[in-house]
């Protein structure tokens, strides 16, 4: 869908407000990779405060707006992380796997380009590595995601008015950035930019320009980490940066990264701990708004991962108490119980799920270790889900609406049931004015 037909349509189908022309000079978009309304339902269920009669309300409940169509420019329905933050980047709509082309593999222009063409200061963050799919798409071009280390180069070699894209970057990816072939870092290093790759040293980092490489790839998932809470801490710092450098505004894009990792994954203590680590981020920029109006914050997701849903098996339930209980990711627990011998398994197992240890659950995983350590792992994954009542239909993407929440200076003009370019087209033209 081109621009002006994204445009003509998001005329007819929304009804703006007057205050929604006005444009404002902050943009922070937020993307939770993977995020469908499931997610944010069961977040709540999680986050609910058992001694009272009420379920209470989450961040996301406060802001939310209306939700998205996330289908991709081909007959597939169900779009992949790349041509879903290539529409969330450019209004245009392209096929799986694209990082800013369209569907001829020709470059489009991204709304962080546009941003730093009229002088703002421009930012990424992901706990993915930086140039993963969603990150890329609106600072790279390329015909397919996973030419990682093409997609890192472009950081440096796509120059803006003849500038770097990107003023700040936070993420996993040294791999990608120092290579044998090209040291990236140096790279920028030269270009003036501060550096780090200790997370402990994020708050040595208070100039623009920055890069902050805290991982060989992606972080760790947030409840196999010691800082859980790292999207939170790297939004804290990227706005208190941006806020610094601010004459012309700024445009930010965070993400969620591992939500989506958690849903394919078919781990849901793992996706509710990103999701408290996501909504701790927006929480922040929820607070910059408060002091800083001129300031519009729009969060969405790309897709929704797992069919996720919360009751399974013909069973009106969905226990909370067993997700609240789990210490690790499936895959950690997997490694760690996999070199154990059947009867030494039991403490370990509780220790990390919270569940007992009887004899159905050891004769399911000491018969799974003897097969594969896969084997052990979906053996694991089921005896959390089935005491959970969670449900899975897919360890891919599905094609549903995701939701769409807003806040600060221009939220109503995203009110409604919107393409996800429609969203895109918006802040574009905010960013444009």
């Amino acid at each position: 869908m081109t621009r002006k037909l994204s445009a003509l349509a998001f005329a007819l189908g929304c009804t703006l407000s007057n205050s929604a022309f006005a444009a404002p000079k902050n943009i922070i978009y937020m993307i939770g990779d993977g995020m469908g309304p499931a997610f944010t339902t069961a977040y709540r269920y999680m986050q609910d405060d058992k001694t009272t009669k009420m379920v209470e309300p989450t961040v996301f409940d406060s802001i939310l707006v209306g939700m998205a169509h996330t289908y991709p420019d081909d007959d597939t329905v169900v779009t992949d992380s790349a041509a879903g933050a290539t529409a969330l980047s450019t209004a245009s709509k392209s096929y799986n796997g694209a990082i800013a082309v369209d569907t001829h593999k020709q470059s489009l222009k991204t709304m962080l380009e546009i941003a730093k063409e009229r002088g703002m200061t421009t930012a990424l963050v992901a706990t993915s590595q930086i140039n993963h799919a969603t990150p890329a798409s609106f600072a790279a071009h390329n015909e397919s995601r996973r030419n990682y280390d093409e997609i890192a180069d472009d950081y440096i070699d796509n120059k803006i008015a003849g500038k770097l894209p990107v003023d700040l970057m936070l993420g996993g990816g040294t791999k990608y950035f120092i290579r044998d072939d090209r040291n990236l870092v140096s790279e920028f290093k030269e270009a003036g930019y501060q550096y780090t790759d200790q997370f402990d040293n994020l708050d040595s980092l208070n100039r623009l320009p920055a890069l902050g490489l805290f991982a060989d790839v992606a972080f760790a998932h947030a409840i196999d980490s010691d800082e859980p809470k790292r999207l939170t801490k790297m939004a804290n710092k990227t706005l208190e940066l941006l806020d610094k450098q601010n004459e012309k505004g700024f445009f930010v894009m965070i993400e969620g990264s591992q939500i989506d990792w958690c849903g394919h994954a078919n781990d849901i203590a793992c996706a509710m701990k990103e999701m408290d680590d996501f909504a701790g981020a927006i929480k922040v920029a929820k607070a910059y708004i408060d002091a800083n109006p001129d300031t519009l914050l729009v969060v969405t997701a790309d897709h929704s991962t797992g069919g996720l849903t919360l009751g399974s098996n013909g069973v009106y339930q969905w226990k909370t108490e067993v997700v609240a209980k789990a210490k690790s990711s499936v895959k950690e627990l997997t490694n760690t119980l996999f070199d154990m011998k059947a009867d030494q398994m039991g403490k370990t197992w509780t220790q990390l799920t919270g569940l007992p240890f009887d004899k159905e659950t050891k004769k399911a995983l000491a018969g799974a270790q003897k097969d594969s350590k896969e084997a052990l792992y979906k053996a694991a994954n089921k005896l959390i889900n089935d005491a959970s009542f969670t449900g899975w239909t897919t360890k891919g993407h599905t094609a549903i609406d995701v939701p769409i929440f807003a806040y600060g200076k221009g939220r109503d003009s995203f009110i409604g049931s919107l393409n996800n370019t429609q969203i895109a087209d918006k802040l574009i033209s905010y960013i444009e004015k």
